[in-house]
């Protein structure tokens, strides 16, 4: 039997693939708030709303709906769907995808643990073992507890010192600096003293004029 190479790829099927390839992509977005709730939020970007899931403490510390907002993404794609997770802090994604690489754990449970306990808690408890402490957030059972304890208590930074907390502070744009001198190579540490530096106890600065003077720091 001979196989039909020349057969079109149906529409769906190339459209799938395509969406598989530009997915991971999807790592920021920055648009007007439409509409927020505790477990979503909606973001308009160039005359596009996206629906993103978020997690408690990204919801508190959200604009009122029809201000500007800037999230830092987590697109995870399965076969029949394509879902957005956003986060306000980058500390508290990369904690986010930290706990998707713990057996059992999923990006709705990883949502529900980070809604029950401010990040750098829960990054305490895992580092310290302390079960007592994860089984009372919600979705943590004993031996996902256990797991969390055992798959990534080497895998997240010690407890953050002055300069780390100030960033947790940090406006959306201070974030974006953050990241921005993260993803050129610089340690999150090195990148937060600098942010610090920037700052300089000056009013509030533009991205520009910030990222500028933090890598100006970092180069001396």
């Amino acid at each position: 039997m001979e196989l039909d190479t020349g057969a079109a790829i149906p529409a769906w099927t190339a459209l799938d693939r395509h969406c598989r390839t530009i997915a991971p992509m999807i790592a920021h977005l920055r648009g007007t708030l439409l509409a927020k709730h505790p477990n979503q939020a909606i973001v308009e970007t160039h005359g596009v709303g996206y629906d993103v899931t978020i997690s408690v403490p990204t919801f508190t510390e959200m604009p009122a709906a029809g201000a500007e907002v800037a999230l830092h993404i987590h697109t995870h794609v399965r076969e029949d769907a394509l879902s957005l997770y956003g986060f306000l802090r980058l500390a508290e994604k990369q904690l986010f995808e930290k706990l998707l690489t713990v057996s059992g754990i999923g990006p709705k449970l990883a949502i529900t643990i980070l809604s029950g306990m401010p990040a750098d808690e829960m990054v305490g408890a895992i580092r310290g073992g302390d079960l007592v402490r994860l089984t009372r957030t919600p979705g943590i059972g004993k031996k996902t507890a256990e797991r969390m304890v055992l798959e990534l208590r080497d895998k997240l930074p010690a407890p953050a010192e002055a300069s780390e907390m100030s960033a947790r502070l940090a406006s959306p744009v201070e974030e974006d600096v953050i990241s921005a001198l993260v993803n050129l190579g610089y340690q999150r540490a090195a990148a937060d003293k600098a942010l610090l530096a920037a700052r300089g106890g000056k009013s509030p600065q533009s991205f520009e004029v910030l990222f500028r003077e933090a890598l100006g720091s970092l180069s001396k």
